[in-house]
């Protein structure tokens, strides 16, 4: 697969490379994604990720870590944290940028060492693609989680973004997204990005075992869990 985030990520901080990132996706015209926003300290996070990283104890796992802003926060708040993400450049980055400990792997794959806090910021939840998806990744969360441990993300309900008109799928679940990233007039391949409301949610996790709570939510509907055995 195209490494087209962890050129875009590499680039702007080893080249100071201000390229436009772009996110396509099957419902409306592309979006902007500022690299700058990979970037930022613990003072210019949103309040919801702030709350999540003071909530992260224990021996920390950082999913889909990115640039490593918040394994580099962690690290600063004295916690014991491993990042890890799936692209070759954003570990490069990281690496760079001082992260102590990192891990380049696909989640799914990862079959140890046990962890007290699985952390998934930034829409991080989503990697998992599908409600099924969902269903999978907690399954395996569970045998990646000790004993005490809990699951930190956020998400939200983008129900919203079908009411100018745009069809609302029969054929899937309205928060399973097909996008694709688009940097420097190169596309990676399509993927699909999961958003899913507190609802669905709670309807998935808890009959697997999960307690779902509902930490923070701010004014656009972006909400802050965490799940517990």
């Amino acid at each position: 697969m195209k490494d087209v985030l962890g050129r875009a990520l590499r680039e702007h901080f080893f080249d100071g490379q201000e390229y436009k990132l772009w996110v396509h996706d099957h419902i409306g015209p592309k979006v902007e994604m500022l690299v700058p926003v990979y970037f930022r300290d613990f003072d210019s996070m949103p309040d919801l990720e702030q709350t999540a990283l003071d909530l992260c104890y224990g021996k920390v796992l950082d999913i889909g870590a990115g640039a490593g802003s918040h394994a580099l926060a962690l690290e600063d708040m004295g916690r014991d944290v491993t990042a890890l993400d799936i692209s070759e450049g954003a570990v490069a980055v990281m690496e760079a940028r001082g992260v102590e400990q990192l891990l380049q792997a696909d989640i799914f794959e990862l079959k140890g060492p046990q962890y007290d806090t699985l952390l998934l910021l930034m829409n991080g939840i989503g990697l998992v693609g599908s409600l099924s998806g969902l269903e999978r990744f907690l399954l395996h969360a569970g045998q990646l989680l000790r004993e005490g441990g809990q699951l930190l993300f956020d998400s939200s309900d983008v129900a919203y973004l079908y009411e100018d008109g745009a069809p609302m799928p029969k054929d899937r679940y309205y928060g399973e997204i097909d996008c694709c990233y688009e940097y420097r007039r190169v596309k990676s391949e399509w993927f699909p990005w999961l958003y899913i409301d507190r609802d669905t949610l709670s309807k998935i996790a808890e009959p697997l075992g999960w307690r779902v709570e509902l930490i923070d939510e701010d004014e656009t509907g972006q909400y802050l869990v965490r799940l517990s055995r």
